[in-house]
C-alpha cells in the first residue's frame, strides 16, 4: 500500500518585486502552516518521505512541517523539478518514488496540487487552497502503477481557524 501526501505551498507575499520562486511566506503563510502541520501530527505515523519544490514558499511550508513532524534531514529532498504548475509534470516525478517508500509527501504548487489531488484521489476538491493537505492511499505496491486512490484526509486552513 502506498500513501502521498499533497501540500500545497502556504499563503505567500507580493510585497517585493521578487522572481516567482523568490517569494516568501506571508504571515499569514506561517499561522497556516503551523496550524495544519500541528493538526497533521495527530494522524501522522512515521516513517515519510517528504520532497519540496525549491521555492521559498514551499520550501519554508516544508520545513515547518519537517519540525513538527520530527522528519530526518535524510527523508527531506528539494527537487528542482518539483518547482512545477503542471500536473502532469507532477505525476510523472510522483510515480519515479521508490518502491521502497511506502509514505510520501510533496509540497508543491497550484494548479499541479489541486489537478494531482482530482486526478488521483475519489473527492473532488474545486481548489486545494493554499496550505491545504490531502491524504490519498493506493492499493498498489508500486507508485508507477497509482490510480484510484482513496482520499482519507482533507485539511483546509480555514477550516481549522
Amino acid at each position: 500500500m502506498k500513501r502521498l501526501i499533497l501540500v500545497r505551498h502556504g499563503k505567500s507575499s507580493w510585497k517585493q518585486d521578487l522572481p516567482d520562486h523568490e517569494r516568501p511566506l506571508k504571515k499569514r503563510g506561517y499561522r497556516d502552516g503551523n496550524k495544519v502541520s500541528k493538526t497533521f501530527k495527530e494522524f501522522y505515523s512515521p516513517p515519510v518521505k517528504v520532497w519540496s519544490s525549491p521555492a521559498v514558499r514551499a520550501l519554508e511550508t516544508a520545513k515547518m512541517f519537517k519540525d513538527t513532524l520530527e522528519i530526518s534531514d535524510e527523508n527531506f529532498l528539494v527537487r528542482q523539478d518539483l518547482y512545477t504548475f503542471d500536473a502532469k509534470e507532477l505525476m510523472e516525478i510522483i510515480k519515479s518514488c521508490p518502491d521502497t517508500v511506502d509514505k510520501l509527501m510533496v509540497f508543491g504548487h497550484n494548479p499541479a496540487m489541486t489537478n494531482t489531488v482530482n486526478t488521483l484521489g475519489d473527492k473532488n476538491l474545486e481548489n486545494l487552497p493554499t496550505t491545504g493537505l490531502c491524504v490519498i492511499d493506493f492499493e498498489n505496491h508500486e507508485w508507477k502503477n497509482i490510480k484510484d486512490g482513496k482520499t482519507i484526509i482533507t485539511l483546509i486552513p480555514k477550516n481549522l481557524r
